[in-house]
């Protein structure tokens, strides 16, 4: 479970993310949406430790991520972050590899090869394993950088806007294959989305944010509602069921 308590972050005279408390149960699809400046980034930035809060706490199955030893909180809770990148000339297997270093801190045992086999088959990565990854396309390379992820093993998976630059359909492959990571790995998944209707045909629960503070959190029908997402983007949303699915509409 993660427990957000009271987080506060400042930038100057600035509050990007303001008091917010939040409790993530295990199992599941979290998505976090809102408009630019929000605080979605900001507020998983600093559930992974990347970003020190300025006030309140989190903590990772009872564990303070501000205090916690970083191979333990590793063990735990993994984090793709919206700029990824390592050297061009890593292979996919190599990147996938690295997801083990908090088990193996370099000393690659059978076991850690194993995990690296099973995240790469489970991205349907294997025919690209010994690609570089400046071979790749753009969906390749997000594949092999959420392989890497799950290669970690952790409990946890937070995930910054994987959506960028993919088109339609890697888009919806990359949100399969983190609806399975959820189903049949039983993973704990927390994602920043912008598209409204990603989120609410894909995530079990939706947290809206506006102003660094949470709008509005509940399952997909209490958030996907044209006066909830209005209040959100300050935008006219309307909202329709199509095939059991709730889709908003905005282009007008």
């Amino acid at each position: 479970m993660i427990e957000v308590r009271g987080v506060t972050k400042r930038y100057g005279s600035a509050t990007v993310v303001d008091d917010v408390t939040l409790d993530v149960a295990d199992g599941g699809l979290v998505a976090l949406i809102g408009p630019n400046g929000a605080g979605k980034s900001t507020l998983l930035s600093i559930m992974s430790r990347l970003l020190p809060a300025d006030a309140g706490t989190v903590l990772v199955d009872g564990l303070d991520v501000a205090t916690t030893r970083s191979d333990v909180l590793a063990r735990r809770l993994a984090i793709l972050r919206q700029d990824a990148h390592v050297g061009s000339r890593l292979t996919v297997r190599d990147l996938v590899t690295f997801g083990r270093y908090p088990h193996s801190k370099g000393r690659y045992t059978l076991e850690d090869r194993g995990h690296v086999e099973r995240a790469l088959e489970f991205l349907d990565l294997h025919p690209l394993a010994d690609r570089f990854l400046d071979e790749l396309s753009g969906g390749q390379r997000q594949r092999a950088f959420v392989a890497m992820v799950l290669c970690q093993d952790t409990d946890h998976v937070l995930l910054d806007e994987p959506l960028n630059n993919l088109d339609l359909k890697h888009a919806v492959a990359m949100m399969r294959l983190l609806r399975r990571a959820t189903d049949e790995l039983g993973k704990t998944v927390v994602v920043v989305l912008h598209d409204i209707n990603v989120a609410s045909c894909w995530s079990d629960r939706i947290v809206a944010m506006k102003d660094g503070r949470v709008a509005h959190d509940g399952a997909p029908a209490d958030v996907v509602r044209p006066e909830v997402l209005s209040d959100v983007y300050e935008l006219d949303v309307a909202v329709h069921e199509l095939d059991g699915q709730l889709i908003g509409t905005y282009y007008r």
